[in-house]
């Protein structure tokens, strides 16, 4: 992952607690979940804990769960969050409950956290005051995106993977992005009137169901579209998730799947532009897949279990 240019370090955000008390909330923390209820608990009791105060901020959920009856069960244990609203979207694809989540805030600002993501207590806080760093040019923001290991790290899992498993650090600046960085849909925001303007998510874009598809950019594309309209995106450090990563996701097979299924999302996300990466690195591709063992050398056999490729 290519490293960020060092610049002067930013001066720490200011609390926004001592903000002005406004007529609606200042955030909308929206979780899209998919059946994933018992890490959703951990997610909402973390954002009870929240430094900002409860009236400035609400929580909506988006269950993109297939069963009706089991998401209104699940919506039950939450009645007694004040600031909680709970909404069942039929139509499946984390992309479109995004752009639902987008839809229905009541807030000029939407925060997307991951439902197997647990933020720091003053998480949102530091978010919301990083847009009175960066200023009314900044039109989204990513936050630090740590990994929470279930099981052991493999050794084979060094750091130019981390970002396959949703791991975002890119140093303790709040700044605009530089060429060829990403924010990371675990931790990421946007000012509403902005993500309207840009048409929201692509629904081509982003995971599917219980994760048969990895397809992802969903994010990237989105802040092409953003910045094309005029604005920026930006990066806090001080705004602090821990990504919960499943044991599933520690396996060579899984991580074959994540990154065929990358050059898949960028493929699609810009076409022209994959097509000539793909001229200038050729060359070192076919060395990389000759040195190779036979059932790995072709794109389609990395993205299948070992035993399954031929």
């Amino acid at each position: 992952m290519k490293q960020p240019t060092r610049r002067r370090a930013a001066r720490r955000p200011a609390p926004v607690t001592s903000a002005p008390a406004t007529s609606g909330p200042a955030a909308t923390v929206a979780i899209c979940t998919y059946d994933r209820y018992d890490m959703l608990a951990r997610s909402v009791a973390r954002l009870q804990q929240q430094s900002l105060p409860v009236d400035r901020f609400e929580i909506l959920v988006v269950d993109n769960t297939p069963d009706p009856a089991r998401s209104a069960e699940a919506a039950e244990a939450y009645a007694g969050v004040e600031n909680l609203r709970w909404m069942h979207v039929d139509k499946p694809g984390l992309s479109n409950a995004r752009n639902v989540a987008s839809a229905e805030a009541r807030a000029p600002i939407i925060v997307y956290l991951d439902d197997d993501a647990f933020a720091a207590p003053d998480w949102l806080e530091r978010m919301l005051a990083a847009y009175e760093v960066l200023g009314d040019g900044v039109v989204g923001i990513g936050g630090r995106v740590l990994p929470h290991f279930t099981s052991p790290a493999p050794d084979w899992l060094g750091p130019a993977m981390l970002p396959y498993l949703s791991v975002l650090d890119l140093g303790g600046e709040v700044r605009p992005l530089q060429p060829g960085e990403w924010v990371v849909g675990a931790n990421v925001s946007y000012r509403v009137a902005k993500l309207h303007q840009a048409g929201g998510f692509s629904p081509a874009l982003g995971r599917i169901g219980s994760g048969i598809s990895l397809m992802s950019n969903d994010e990237t594309e989105l802040a092409a579209r953003l910045e094309a309209l005029g604005g920026a995106i930006g990066y806090t450090p001080h705004a602090v998730v821990e990504h919960c990563i499943d044991p599933s996701r520690l396996s060579q097979e899984w991580m074959r799947r994540r990154i065929a299924w990358q050059a898949v999302s960028d493929f699609v996300r810009a076409p022209q532009e994959t097509r000539a990466e793909i001229d200038t690195h050729w060359h070192d591709l076919k060395i990389f897949l000759a040195h190779q063992p036979p059932h790995l050398r072709t794109m389609r056999a990395l993205a299948l279990p070992q035993g399954s490729a031929g």
